[in-house]
């Protein structure tokens, strides 16, 4: 035994120094394993460059120019010369616009998967008629005549040694989107790669595939191989093709090793009192995840504007002298564990974030994020804003899709280390939040929009929320115009690649392995008749962590009347000021009233019903089963606890016995 742990301890040595050890990949590429096929375009295309600054990309970007405009553009077969995007250099940094209004947000349904591997997504095959092989190949031979770039990462948060390595290929002229790549994932500089480095995963960026393939479409094609992921990017937005293609690489990595990436931002709050709670926003896009990173907007003088009626125009404001500090965490992708202590561990990953900025409209909105943006120590990459070169890119300046019309979806891309007081490492997840982009609603015209300012939900109700993940009203970050759709499982589903149903049982399995998190539910945008903006979840960051541990008593909660919203609060107070009942009990809004209130509810009732029934599965958890037959069988709030609980206490014991007949059934699997 002892020389089998010695043996051990030496191969743990050896794969330490191994990934001590550097190597130069502009010179020595071949000395490392690469796929076949890329070996093939590396030693065949016209020219590469192995990217080892972030100056570099910055450069290429811009076709080495120091002012003016670049314009990225390519010959396309029958049509000639086509521009599809410019890129300005200004003073904070490179002001990149897409010609198409099209290509400015992601398309939800631009995800492909090439290969035959288990999916629910749609295939290549079915779509097209044809296997992926000729297009792969096309796409290869485009390559091999192009000027390359290839840029070195690591997926994730995943060190060297674990073998996550990947790589981006993409033409020179694409400079601002490898850019944007190597600033959300970090670049590990070419002539400094670990000598261990092995490759998990390549992207292959063709943005003329778009034009000569796909109509003009968004497509993303995810190509599983046994050892390698490959994706191949038909298009220039960053979302889809890079941010959200890693994203759907590290989720199939966590289909194999059973523990999520979830699409939430993380704060830690910390209280006037000093008292420290770490909160995670979960939804889809647009559901206040950035937001949820940003101090509370304030109005000229000083007070918050909880909302607009935009029936009277009466408005409501608070006061509140000193409000909490927020060290940021994650904002969009969080790498998560189950610590075995009844929280959640979250860790970031991704090396920058991709701010959305559509709710900046003037300057004075959000002063903290304005001065790191236009003062920012490096240049920093902008889409869809109206830089002028030379000058400052602003971040209240949109772009607009047509005259008066501005762009939905202006981003700038910040690196962690630009971020006062971000947190490195992993942090305990107290609190998972969910948000819903909600509509106005009243008598007259009933929608989803009575979500109240904050709703406590039991555990398994969480679940289903996480299921159906609804995309919400006036979606700024995708081209679907549905008032209301589901963004699918974990709100990640856009990106995934495989089956809903295991990711349902991985996100049903880490609630019960994490019995002391709670959940909690908030809207933005409207609650009942009221315009709130993202108020409700600054409201509730602003008042959960004042309460700290403590739990809410019987007298302080009770069930929604919508029994899919949980318990809402009898009163809600802070720093000795109450919330308006109203925002909390929106059928007592006059403009709503219960009919209205009950025609809302039935509205998304309908949704969760038609969307639940994809998950019924016989692959599904038993307790799975039976928490969305609570649902289509109109079960109450005290029914999902009973499933599920969500106090503590009783939580541990049953969550207990859940987990051992979880584990007997594994057992019985493997067998």
């Amino acid at each position: 035994m002892l020389r089998k742990n010695l043996k051990a301890f030496d191969q743990l040595k050896l794969e330490e120094a191994r990934t001590m050890q550097t190597i130069d990949l502009s010179k020595d590429w071949r000395e490392i394993e690469l796929p076949e096929s890329l070996s093939h375009i590396l030693a065949n295309c016209k020219s590469v460059v192995f990217a080892s600054t972030r100056d570099q990309l910055l450069s290429l970007a811009v076709g080495g120019k120091r002012e003016g405009i670049f314009e990225v553009a390519y010959d396309i077969p029958g049509t000639g010369r086509v521009v599809e995007a410019t890129v300005a250099v200004c003073k904070n940094g490179l002001a990149v616009n897409y010609v198409e209004p099209y290509m400015r947000r992601r398309d939800p349904e631009c995800l492909v998967v090439g290969d035959d591997k288990p999916t629910d997504k749609n295939r290549y095959i079915d779509l097209y008629g044809e296997p992926f092989d000729r297009v792969r190949d096309e796409t290869f031979d485009w390559l091999i005549r192009q000027n390359l770039v290839v840029m070195v990462f690591m997926l994730g948060n995943y060190g060297p040694e674990t073998g996550r390595g990947a790589l981006l290929v993409a033409p020179e002229n694409a400079g601002f989107f490898i850019g944007g790549l190597a600033d959300l994932q970090g670049m590990i500089p070419a002539d400094k790669a670990p000598l261990s480095f092995q490759v998990r995963c390549v992207i292959y960026l063709a943005p003329p595939f778009r034009h000569t393939h796909f109509s003009g479409k968004q497509v993303v094609v995810h190509n599983r191989l046994d050892s390698l992921h490959e994706v191949f990017s038909y298009n220039l937005y960053p979302g889809p093709s890079a941010k959200k293609g890693v994203y759907g690489v590290l989720l199939s990595i966590d289909e194999d090793e059973q523990w999520l990436t979830l699409h939430g931002s993380t704060v830690q709050v910390v209280t006037p009192y000093d008292n420290v709670t770490t909160i995670m926003h979960e939804g889809a896009s647009g559901g206040g995840k950035s937001e949820m990173l940003e101090f509370v907007h304030r109005q000229t003088d000083g007070r918050l504007l909880l909302g607009e009626n935009t029936v009277t125009g009466e408005k409501r404001h608070l006061v509140l002298n000193q409000g909490c500090s927020i060290r940021p965490v994650t904002d969009d992708m969080a790498t998560t564990q189950t610590g075995g202590n009844g929280y959640l561990m979250a860790a970031d990953a991704e090396q920058a974030w991709f701010i959305r900025l559509n709710h900046l409209t003037r300057y004075g909105t959000d002063p903290h994020l304005e001065a790191i943006t236009i003062n920012p120590g490096e240049p920093l990459i902008f889409l869809n804003l109206e830089g002028i070169p030379g000058a400052t890119c602003l971040i209240w300046e949109h772009s607009e899709d047509a005259p008066g019309r501005p762009c939905p979806n202006p981003r700038v891309i910040l690196p962690r280390r630009l971020i006062p007081d971000v947190v490195d490492g992993e942090v305990e997840v107290m609190i998972r939040n969910f948000g819903i982009r909600t509509p106005p609603c009243t008598a007259e015209h009933p929608s989803f929009g009575i979500v109240g300012y904050l709703h406590i939900l039991p555990p398994g109700l969480a679940w289903l929320w996480r299921l159906v993940a609804p995309r919400g009203y006036d979606n700024p970050s995708i081209t679907d115009s549905m008032e209301m759709s589901s963004e699918g499982v974990g709100s990640y589903w856009p990106f995934a690649v495989g089956r809903m149903v295991t990711h349902a049982n991985l996100l049903l399995r880490q609630i019960l392995e994490t019995p002391l998190v709670r959940y909690t539910l908030t809207p933005n945008q409207h609650v009942g008749a009221w315009q709130v903006s993202f108020m409700p979840q600054w409201i509730a960051r602003e008042y959960l962590p004042r309460r700290g541990i403590a739990k809410f008593q019987p007298d302080q909660i009770k069930p929604a009347r919508c029994s899919l919203l949980g318990h809402v609060l009898k009163s809600m107070q802070i720093e000795g000021t109450f919330i308006p009942e109203w925002f909390l009990h929106v059928e007592k809004q006059p403009e709503i009233g219960i009919e209205g209130y009950d025609a809302g509810a039935g509205i998304l009732e309908q949704f969760f019903a038609r969307q639940l029934q994809k998950f019924l599965h016989p692959d599904l958890e038993p307790l799975g089963k039976k928490i969305i037959s609570c649902c289509l069988d109109h079960g109450t709030v005290q029914d999902y606890e009973e499933l599920l609980p969500g106090d503590e206490v009783t939580a541990y014991q049953q969550i207990s016995r859940l987990q051992q007949q979880l584990q007997d059934k594994l057992v019985k699997t493997s067998r």
